[in-house]
């Protein structure tokens, strides 16, 4: 049974799937404590495809870089959901990190990251405002447009 926080998501038309298995020598989370550590996901949308591919600056629009952090953010959800089986056990968003494929003159990452950010927000509410990080980088796996990675606190 879904708890509020997958209503939320339901409402908003977001369903999560199974999250992508690891490509290299790590794992998708690790839990320590009351700690849940996420490692940074990529914009695979549903079908396994990135929906966006490139640099932003350049073919990537902000508004596609945003779409991009969000589903970067559905799949942390994913990834949490697997960990503790259900959302409602997140007490509080504490950290994101984003990584945006970018030219080295686009001054623009904190608006794409808002993708991501405004979504854990929608979703916990007043648990999910975090600390936040975002870099520019040349290059991403697969030249994905965004990586989003999150600390957070769970019961």
């Amino acid at each position: 049974m879904a708890g509020t926080v997958e209503k939320k998501l339901a409402d908003l038309g977001i369903t999560l799937g199974t999250p992508a298995a690891p490509v290299a020598n790590y794992v998708g989370f690790v839990r320590t404590g009351n700690l849940l550590v996420v490692s940074g996901q990529l914009c695979f949308g549903a079908e396994g495809k990135l929906l966006a591919v490139g640099k932003l600056g350049g073919a990537v629009s902000i508004e596609d870089g945003q779409k991009a952090a969000r589903q970067c953010a559905v799949n942390l959800l994913a990834q949490i959901k697997v960990a503790l089986g259900d959302l409602d056990k997140v007490q509080r968003v504490v950290r994101l990190g984003g990584f945006i494929n970018a030219t080295p003159d686009f001054l623009e990452t904190p608006k794409v990251m808002n993708g991501a950010s405004d979504l854990m927000v929608t979703a916990f509410g007043d648990k999910g405002r975090h600390a936040r990080t975002t870099i520019g980088v040349a290059v991403l796996p697969m030249d994905a447009a965004v990586e989003v990675e999150g600390l957070f606190e769970v019961s």
